[in-house]
């Protein structure tokens, strides 16, 4: 027995009519033919003066290219378009109706068109949802190392402080590189931004092994973080007591002093780590992460390549710095600062001296309630926020404008060479050495008596150093070697560097009268230095038997307090005059 058709389709009525989708079939023009109750429903909070004889009409205010579509799809049937959302005017979204319409168009034939209306607001809720989760999750994650950032870690720890105490105690460890600036200078961003990708993986494998005494009832959790450039943070929750935290730091820190495969090159980038157990802390977030970073600073100072738990002492050293930070940027704009000149002898053949040789330039500040400030209490402050650079521009300028108002004064009597000290921030500079050369010409300055000295370690370990020094010495500017015995290079390796002199570290000199030992070490590096045509200097001297140890190991020349100490530029015009007379 056959089905009988009749029964088919009112089956098929009856599936349309309760599908829980809105279905419309139209005519080109959007003239209904059959709608069920679902798009009546759909359609009727939207629709003119409640008509429906035309879905394009009634659709018009949300959906107004519908029309458009139809008209220009010329296939003999297929898909219009698909899930088109539409959403719906506020005025129509009161008491629950929808918010958003899902739309799909489908040309049966010629004659015909299928409509298929969908309430899609909870789906367009969810989507929305979800992109605002990833959105969330993007913005508290680090693009390069795919850690979590400063946000994410500032949102742990403000959880963390915000529990009460009874939940357990917690630990942040904030790391810096030591080397990082260096190696990314030397081998370009790409190499700095793959070294940062290891140093993530390397912290995070450190944090895997769950071998330290750590209170699970209490929750353990470890959270690993970059919060910027070459920092990171590591957040550990769950600690016992305060050597759990040392035993991690310690065990991070040997992970990170292996040597880095990067782009062909093996490096070596230490990290200067400091350690604010939370009971200790400020309860702010902020506070505790100020806290660590204050405690890595003095790892930094200590060295580097060390861990540091912070004390509240530190943050005291720390606003005091920051004040003295302040006041430095302040005297650099108000000329509080100035320079003092120390001589530099000739110790010649016959045992006479040479007192008009040079001078070497030496930075004071002259501060207007605390009166004159010591080097050491600014030199290093300056170099850590950065304004060293600065000061040593200062310093170089008004040498040699003071250099030149001697030559002017005092003629063939006047120091004949001037030596200034460079810092890693002017040598690092990008169009420093054209500031170099322009110095030179608006002062005058005679290239050949500008003696430029760049410390042992800073000359003897960065490729990129050595350049700008070879650009220098191509100014025909004469340059030194300071401080030596006390960084990386050794006299075999003197030859390498573009120096004309060596100068002789204090600390073997102020042995030389009683050391044979520091005797020995004066007369090797005298000889190497008069082997490769370089002069030397010997600093520090400041006894009579210092200057005639020295002198018997025919170093070229002699600075330090025995000959004078460093002195004003009337001053030491005076003391230059004094000389001139005695040996008249």
């Amino acid at each position: 027995m056959q089905p009988d058709p009749s029964d088919a389709y009112e089956a098929l009525v009856q599936f349309l009519y309760r599908a829980p989708i809105g279905l419309a079939q139209i005519a080109p023009d959007g003239t209904v033919d059959m709608l069920n109750p679902m798009a009546s429903s759909l359609l009727m909070p939207i629709a003119q003066n409640g008509g429906l004889d035309n879905l394009f009409e009634v659709l018009a205010p949300i959906a107004p290219q519908l029309p458009r579509l139809a008209g220009e799809f010329g296939e003999p049937s297929g898909v219009i378009c698909e899930g088109m959302r539409a959403p719906l005017p506020l005025e129509h979204t009161a008491h629950g109706n929808p918010q958003v319409l899902a739309i799909s168009l489908m040309k049966l034939d010629g004659e015909r068109l299928m409509a298929v209306i969908n309430d899609a607001t909870i789906e367009v809720q969810r989507e929305q949802e979800t992109l605002l989760r990833r959105l969330r999750n993007a913005a508290r994650t680090d693009a390069l190392t795919r850690m979590p950032n400063r946000e994410a870690v500032r949102e742990q720890l403000q959880h963390l402080v915000n529990r009460p105490l009874s939940a357990g105690e917690f630990a942040v460890l904030f790391m810096n590189c030591d080397r990082f600036r260096q190696i990314n200078d030397t081998l370009g961003q790409a190499a700095g931004d793959e070294l940062l990708v290891q140093i993530a993986d390397r912290i995070r494998g450190a944090l895997r092994p769950p071998s330290d005494r750590i209170n699970a009832a209490s929750g353990t959790g470890q959270l690993a973080a970059r919060v910027g450039g070459d920092e990171f943070v590591v957040v550990l929750d769950g600690m016992r007591n305060r050597d759990d935290a040392e035993r991690v730091a310690g065990r991070i820190l040997d992970a990170l002093a292996r040597p880095y495969r990067v782009l062909g090159h093996e490096v070596v980038c230490g990290t200067s780590l400091g350690l604010a157990w939370g009971a200790e802390s400020a309860r702010d977030a902020d506070q505790i992460l100020r806290d660590a970073g204050i405690a890595m600073v003095e790892a930094k100072r200590a060295g580097g390549a060390r861990h540091q738990v912070f004390e509240t002492a530190m943050r005291e050293r720390a606003e005091r710095r920051a004040d003295i930070e302040a006041e430095l940027r302040q005297a650099l704009a108000e000329e509080q600062l100035f320079v003092v000149y120390q001589p530099v002898v000739g110790l010649l053949a016959d045992g006479g001296t040479d007192y008009a040789a040079g001078v070497e330039a030496l930075v004071r500040w002259r501060h207007p309630v605390r009166g004159i400030v010591p080097p050491i209490e600014f030199i290093g402050i300056a170099e850590e926020c950065g304004l060293i650079g600065a000061l040593g521009d200062f310093v170089l300028e008004r040498s040699c404008r003071d250099f030149m108002d001697w030559q002017a004064r005092l003629g063939s009597a006047a120091p004949r060479l001037i030596a200034v000290n460079l810092s890693r921030a002017q040598l690092g500079q990008p169009g420093w050495i054209d500031s170099v050369r322009r110095v030179l010409q608006v002062t005058g300055m005679p290239a050949g008596q500008l003696q430029l000295e760049v410390t042992e370690s800073l000359a003897a370990q960065d490729q990129g150093i050595q350049l700008r020094l070879h650009e220098l010495k191509a100014l025909g500017i004469q340059l030194a070697l300071d401080d030596f015995g006390t960084g990386y290079s050794s006299l075999s390796s003197l030859h390498l560097l573009p120096v004309d002199t060596v100068k002789i570290d204090r600390s073997f000199v102020s042995q030389s009268d009683t050391s044979a030992h520091h005797r020995v070490l004066i007369e090797a590096t005298v000889k190497v230095a008069q082997s490769l045509g370089m002069k030397t200097v010997a600093e520090g001297i400041e006894t009579q038997s210092q200057a005639d140890v020295v002198r018997a190991q025919f170093c070229a020349k002699g600075q330090g307090y025995f000959y004078s100490r460093p002195l004003v530029s009337d001053d030491l015009l005076a003391w230059l005059a004094s000389h001139e007379a005695i040996a008249a």
